[in-house]
């Protein structure tokens, strides 16, 4: 079940990524963030203890965010914005 349900916007055209391996759709103008939520009811697992996290401040201050894009990088989801073909996976590692 999404965390978010999209009440607006339903009219902008659709943006096609890839989430953990699962086709997925957000809208054109969405965050990574907003678009993950729309779609599952968690954005990934904390780095200490693998509780769900869904985002804090939602300004890419607090880095509770982070996910991985395709190549390996990490991105801010609540500060960048969705782009078509992006692979994303939310599923990382904890930290010891």
């Amino acid at each position: 079940m999404a965390l978010l349900k999209r009440l607006a916007r339903h009219e902008l055209p659709v943006v096609s990524f890839t989430l953990n391996g699962e086709a997925c759709s957000g809208r054109v103008g969405d965050t990574v963030l907003t678009a993950i939520l729309t779609q599952s009811d968690r954005l990934r697992p904390s780095d200490f203890s693998g509780a769900p996290r869904a985002g804090f401040c939602q300004m890419g201050a607090c880095q509770d965010c982070w996910v991985l894009t395709g190549d390996g990088g990490r991105i801010r989801a609540c500060s960048t914005a969705l782009e078509p073909g992006m692979r994303l996976q939310t599923m990382m590692e904890p930290r010891s």
